[in-house]
């Protein structure tokens, strides 16, 4: 290599500059700049872009053809009407995993590039040789692995039941000939296990930096493109939950999909952040087990766990409420919990786990100004059961409820879903697919489900289901806490007086007015 000079990059736009900065100006990341070497002349480049022709040109498709078209590597391809390009997607190949399938829009699409990232540990390499295995069946499958060796991958395929000879297994770290592989091989789908750990040998970073990623990557796309290879890329994660390295990475390739889960939990959830052939809105639940990773079919009864076997009590733990919630075309129902207690800080805390925490600090604001719950001193906890990330709005009336109940030491009918938006003005907006979450609470066995107003009359409401419409949030409270207009004002001045102990005469004195008033005027203000 050609006597070079220092340049630094930055590891998550790839922005170049001749000396390290401590925050990037282009993405705004600090500490993100890793100094590599850059040629003095251009033989490097050179070298690289006839490696490249070389790889795609000698080792071409049938007939010395590279392209579908059976061009030549040196000729442009032609430009065909709209009405005469090929968009047949009945070759799409079906993984055996009906989830995944679902988020990929219908299976793996020959000739795509797709990235897989998620948290070390997750389950990636295991899902991606279940679908190995499944392929197998009638398709040649190419298992190129950066981070182990042909035998520990072996040893894995073993516990996972492959044996069949279509899995092919090669350890190389050498982007080139990976790409060799490819191009040289009848193989169906090309598994790479992990784009950060091959490098290109022409560039002079260590594998995972910006350039051997950008460079690799576009590699591994030029041969599934000429082979029509459906090419699955593993990607790793920062420890902020992004995918490792340069941006672009994401523009690259066909699909994105990240691969959620706790590896003390054995829930998995997939998701598609990109997709070029189908929708994003999708999801795949899998849970993991000793055998490997399987689809779970009734993922709200998973969720919601023994809340289930308190559907037909008479009564459900305060700070509590089921929510339906939309993903793509699947309901979900979850559990929600929320804590409220008195705090000795000046600043009470508010925590929240599978939520937005800026939503909950929203509906709040708006339980204390529209619902005349006093939260101002108290901690506000609140959790999404089962480790779900949920962020469908749909759910903020059932958290809204939670709370409130908590505050209140009141309950609310364990047979009762809530579903809608709160507004500012502490109005309940309509979600989209109501009726298909209604369905999927009723299958579950909830008979009362909280909804917009707006949204009624329903054309499709399921039988035996009782649908209450609220306008606001104190009409919502109303309705769904049994006798609270009768026994509000008592229960109310009750728990705020014993999460409120202060010791200022001062602040007593308000606290003793502020109960009196909720005495005589009631807590809602309905």
């Amino acid at each position: 290599m050609a006597k070079g000079k220092s340049r630094w990059v930055c590891q998550q736009c790839g922005f170049q500059s001749s000396r390290s900065m401590g925050r990037c100006t282009e993405c705004g990341n600090w500490n993100s700049f890793v100094e590599e070497l850059a040629p003095e002349d251009e033989s490097a480049k050179k070298g690289f872009a006839a490696r490249l022709a070389a790889v795609s040109s000698g080792l071409g498709g049938p007939n010395g053809s590279n392209g579908p078209n059976g061009q030549t590597s040196g000729q442009a391809n032609k430009a065909l009407p709209l009405s005469q390009i090929d968009t047949d997607e009945s070759g799409r190949l079906e993984t055996g995993m009906a989830g995944l399938d679902e988020v990929l829009g219908g299976g793996l699409m020959p000739g795509s590039v797709i990235l897989i990232a998620g948290d070390p540990g997750v389950g990636k390499s295991t899902l991606l040789m279940q679908v190995a295995k499944n392929l197998s069946r009638n398709h040649q499958i190419l298992y190129i692995t950066g981070e182990e060796s042909a035998a520990q991958v072996s040893l894995r395929a073993g516990r996972l039941g492959v044996t069949s000879d279509n899995v092919l297994v090669a350890a190389e770290q050498n982007v080139v000939n990976a790409a060799e592989m490819m191009l040289a091989s009848d193989s169906a789908v090309c598994v790479v296990d992990s784009i950060q750990s091959v490098y290109h040998p022409e560039i002079a970073s260590a594998a995972g930096s910006v350039s051997q990623v950008r460079e690799g990557t576009q590699l591994l796309i030029h041969a599934a493109k000429r082979k029509n290879i459906a090419t699955i890329l593993v990607g790793h994660v920062t420890k902020e939950g992004t995918i490792a390295g340069p941006r672009v990475l994401e523009h690259m390739v066909d699909v994105v999909l990240q691969f959620e889960g706790d590896r003390t939990r054995q829930l998995r959830i997939l998701r598609a952040v990109k997709n070029r052939f189908g929708s994003t809105a999708e999801l795949a639940i899998f849970s993991m087990s000793e055998e490997g990773l399987s689809e779970v079919d009734n993922p709200s009864a998973l969720f919601l766990g023994d809340r289930l076997s308190k559907v037909g009590q008479k009564q459900a733990p305060s700070g509590t409420a089921v929510i339906a919630g939309g993903e793509g075309s699947r309901s979900l129902l979850l559990e929600v919990q929320a804590l409220t207690v008195s705090t000795p800080n000046p600043s009470p805390r508010r925590v929240v786990n599978g939520w937005d925490y800026n939503r909950l600090l929203q509906l709040v604001a708006v339980l204390e100004k529209r619902a005349g719950l006093h939260l101002a001193r108290l901690d506000v906890y609140v959790n999404i059961v089962g480790g779900l990330d949920f962020s469908d709005p749909a759910g903020d009336l059932g958290i809204a409820l939670a709370v409130a109940t908590s505050f209140l030491d009141r309950s609310i009918d364990p047979g009762l879903v809530a579903v809608g938006e709160v507004g500012l003005t502490g109005e309940i907006r309509p979600v989209l697919n109501l009726g298909q979450r209604l369905k999927e609470a009723s299958r579950l066995g909830f008979k009362k489900a909280l909804v917009p107003q707006a949204s009624l009359p329903l054309s499709n409401i399921p039988k035996g289901m009782e649908v209450i419409g609220v306008e606001n949030i104190s009409e919502a409270l109303q309705k769904a806490i049994p006798n609270l207009v009768s026994g509000k004002s008592n229960s109310a001045k009750k728990n705020f007086e014993k999460y409120s102990e202060i010791t200022s005469e001062e602040t007593l004195a308000n606290s003793r007015e502020i109960s009196q008033q909720l005495e005589d005027e009631s807590i809602l203000s309905l």
